[in-house]
């Protein structure tokens, strides 16, 4: 697992994809930060628990959903493109630790990411209080949504050999299960109450409202536990049918 872990961080850090993806992030998580506090400064009366906070947590959200597919898509598509997953299996690696490497590696990529939105909070904190009970809350949930959504790509990475496909098929997927209940007017209330718990824009609102349920916590890792052994099932068929 270690030497996959290292192999797939070497890929990130020496791709441009990477560093068009981190500055995008970070760019337009800065540009989110600076519009929101200015709107609740001009007129939210500067509500930093209910306001700001919740809204910058919306934000990065949005962007991690519309980002994680960038990273995902090579994970596995590109290793079955040039034929090397073959090559993997020669070595003595087991398919959960190929597995564990690269989703290892794209969660620390993303930690990365993430680590890098702190600076708001710390540079807010030298004229405002902040209250940390939010933001760990946020954060929380933020780091459960993007395991959720890296298992997925990597699920889906390891169907084709096509990292377009992958990535726009990473996308759908996870649109799918973020506007499952967004036209309730148009859901009945039976069906309303089988797709909400199902719903990633449910389970994330008590996380960017300030709160922990572990009822939420709990989906988020089953989620991922689920598309995980999707992957190794995936893996697994590949390797007894000898298809290259």
């Amino acid at each position: 697992m270690r030497g996959v872990l290292h192999k797939e961080l070497l890929l990130y850090f020496t791709s441009v994809l990477f560093y068009v993806v981190a500055t995008v992030f970070l760019l337009l998580a800065g540009y989110f930060f600076w519009t929101n506090l200015d709107f609740y400064v001009r007129f939210g009366g500067m509500n930093l628990v209910r306001g700001l906070w919740q809204y910058q947590f919306y934000d990065l959200r949005q962007l991690l959903l519309a980002m994680i597919p960038l990273l995902t898509m090579r994970l596995l598509a590109e290793e079955r493109r040039l034929g090397t997953l073959e090559l993997l299996w020669t070595y003595p690696l087991r398919d959960w630790e190929i597995v564990a490497g690269k989703y290892a590696a794209c969660m620390l990529v993303v930690l990365a990411l993430l680590g890098g939105t702190l600076v708001y909070p710390v540079v807010l904190s030298t004229w405002q209080p902040v209250q940390p009970g939010p933001l760990l809350a946020g954060y929380t949930g933020l780091v459960l949504l993007a395991g959720a959504c890296v298992a997925c790509g990597l699920f889906i990475s390891a169907l084709t050999d096509s990292q377009i496909v992958a990535g726009t098929a990473t996308y759908g997927v996870l649109l799918l299960f973020w506007i499952l209940t967004w036209n309730e007017a148009a859901l009945s209330e039976g069906a309303l109450r089988l797709l909400v718990p199902f719903s990633l824009f449910d389970r994330f609102q008590v996380f960017a409202t300030g709160g922990i349920d572990t009822r939420d916590v709990s989906f988020l890792l089953l989620f991922t536990v689920a598309f995980l052994a999707g992957t190794l099932f995936a893996l697994d068929a590949r390797r007894w049918r000898g298809v290259r």
